[in-house]
């Protein structure tokens, strides 16, 4: 009995601290010289006789601490708080009297490009994670660990960590640009009563503009969050827009890196609105003249949805109270300056309107939180996939575009798998874009034999400025409708917003949108009897680049 109580006695000791680990750690934050570096513990019992260290210096907590939960562990308190906006739990040198000390021995400072955390208790070792060997370093990077994982996406400071989440029962009003994306964004403006809240990449369209000011002007709160450093800088046209905008009284917003915080994201990429706590207006569009045209006017295929379900407004609403918080977020004063009148847009004759359906399920899908979304979307195909992008990059040089690789798997699988890129100079002059991309899916599709054909969209007939969308339909059940461009950037770094839709009736309404375009387009045969001398060398080299990358892709995924 005596032996028996002593082993219970041991296990009641050792148990608690063996449910403590590290969960969480950044080593190289923005600030200069890394002031606000920090970890997190997290678990139950006591921190008694836990040691934490790099192998040259390290600490450990005071007699008596516990822990039943998360204890943030920070170098320098009141610059973490700078950063995060709240104190930690212990700091490594009294820099706070808020703030307790830990018992430092030496300097535990973690390097940015490689070192390691170890945690003891005693001389038995609980836990090691080291950089680069378990988490890549990277600026700006909270390394995490979740379900046993470190890192299962890039998080970088400031970064929202929302978890995926499905609604039911929502009301969907699908449309698509040029057609009647316009008359869908200036009806859901009317609708406002109480607070309307934009996030969007660029925004020029002055006539949107009008209406966003004419909701004001009615005692709606508006407020417009923009991307501070867009590809080619803040244009005059954006400038003129967010002077127009503060004229009336509306907040208009930039996320940008000053000297209070960094920005949160590579770039923010989403174009969504939130109405009322209600509704939400989503898509592939920004909110430029080319996007929402008025009807019968060109302008770039695109697709977005209004969606009426106060839940899934909230979950937006939630995401952009975060995003709009923070050091990065600064106001946009803008410019009012004399413009010349617009051009007149080019005559389209219009196709489609919008379609209204009740009772579908939707997923919100956020880059970088939950872009994986859209990657178990394209697996989970048994029919079809129907792909509209405006373009298509790989990965790396070694390493293939995850939501491509997973459609091409799909094909393999017998799923048929179309897919149609934009054709616009931009995206069709370089030696490695959309034309190749075609070329090389194609040659892969006939070497393999696979259900599979990509083709370049013929602007011209269909009156098109260009394809800008980034949408998806699956099976004709689901649809992705989303900010989020296939390269390596966009859904591991920007903040991007999107949604998957589960209807059968959306899902063929943005089908029949895309065979639309995909029938004006011509077969890859077809386009190369009117084309000029081919590159066969290069293609047959992509080709061959194409399908090491697939096995590549294959071996990696079934580790």
């Amino acid at each position: 009995m005596p032996r028996i109580i002593a082993v219970l006695l041991l296990v009641l000791l050792i148990g608690p601290a063996g449910a403590v680990q590290i969960v969480e750690f950044c080593p190289d934050p923005y600030r200069p010289g890394d002031p606000d570096e920090y970890l997190v513990l997290e678990g139950s019992g006591t921190l008694n006789g836990l040691v934490v260290t790099d192998g040259e210096g390290g600490f450990r907590f005071p007699a008596g601490t516990g822990i039943d939960g998360r204890v943030v562990v920070a170098r320098n308190s009141r610059a973490f708080a700078q950063t995060h906006g709240v104190l930690p739990d212990f700091e490594l040198y009294d820099h706070s009297p808020a703030v307790p000390d830990v018992i430092r021995s030496g300097d535990l400072a973690m390097a940015n490009a490689g070192d390691e955390l170890i945690l003891y208790r005693g001389t038995t070792v609980l836990q090691q994670v080291a950089w680069p060997a378990d988490v890549r370093p990277r600026e700006g990077q909270i390394h995490y660990l979740e379900d046993g994982v470190w890192d299962p996406r890039p998080l970088l400071i400031g970064q929202s960590r929302m978890q995926p989440a499905t609604f039911d029962g929502v009301a969907v009003t699908a449309f698509v640009a040029p057609d009647c994306s316009f008359e869908v964004f200036s009806s859901a403006v009317a609708s406002a009563e109480r607070e309307i809240l934009v996030n969007v990449y660029e925004f020029t369209d002055v006539s949107m503009a009008h209406e966003l000011v004419q909701a004001r002007e009615r005692g709606v709160a508006v407020t417009v969050l923009l991307e501070g450093g867009p590809v080619g800088g803040v244009s005059s046209e954006e400038k003129h827009v967010a002077g127009f905008l503060n004229a009336s009284g509306i907040v208009v917003l930039q996320m940008t890196t000053t000297d209070a915080a960094h920005a949160k994201y590579r770039y923010d990429h989403a174009k969504y609105m939130v109405i009322d706590g209600e509704r939400v207006l989503i898509g592939s569009e920004n909110y430029k003249p080319n996007g929402f045209p008025p009807a019968g006017a060109q302008g770039n295929r695109g697709w977005g949805a209004y969606l009426d379900d106060p839940e899934l407004a909230a979950y937006f609403t939630d995401v952009f109270r975060w995003d709009a918080g923070g050091g990065d977020i600064v106001p946009l004063a803008g410019e009012l300056r004399d413009r010349n009148p617009p051009e007149e847009d080019p005559p389209y004759t219009v196709e489609f309107s919008p379609f209204r359906a009740e009772g579908a399920r939707v997923t919100p899908v956020l880059a970088p939180d939950t872009s994986h979304l859209v990657t178990r979307l394209l697996a989970g195909a048994s029919e079809s996939i129907l792909i509209e992008q405006a373009y298509i990059r790989n990965e790396t040089a070694f390493e293939l575009n995850p939501f491509l690789a997973a459609a091409i798997d799909a094909s393999r699988r017998g799923v048929e798998v179309k897919v149609l890129l934009d054709a616009a100079w931009f995206n069709t002059e370089g030696d490695a874009d959309n034309d190749e991309m075609v070329e090389v899916i194609n040659r892969l599709a006939r070497g393999e034999g696979l259900p599979l054909e990509a083709r370049l969209a013929d602007l011209a007939a269909n009156d098109l400025e260009k394809i800008h969308n980034k949408g998806v339909v699956v099976d004709t059940r689901a649809v992705l409708i989303s900010s989020i461009n296939w390269n390596a950037n966009s859904p591991n770094f920007n903040r991007e917003a999107g949604v998957i839709i589960e209807h059968p009736d959306v899902a063929a309404y943005y089908a029949a949108v895309f065979m639309d375009d995909w029938e004006a387009a011509p077969a890859e045969g077809a386009r190369a009897q009117g084309a000029e001398e081919t590159d066969y060398v290069k293609i047959a080299a992509a080709v061959c680049i194409m399908a090491a990358l697939a096995v590549l892709y294959r071996i990696r995924h079934r580790r």
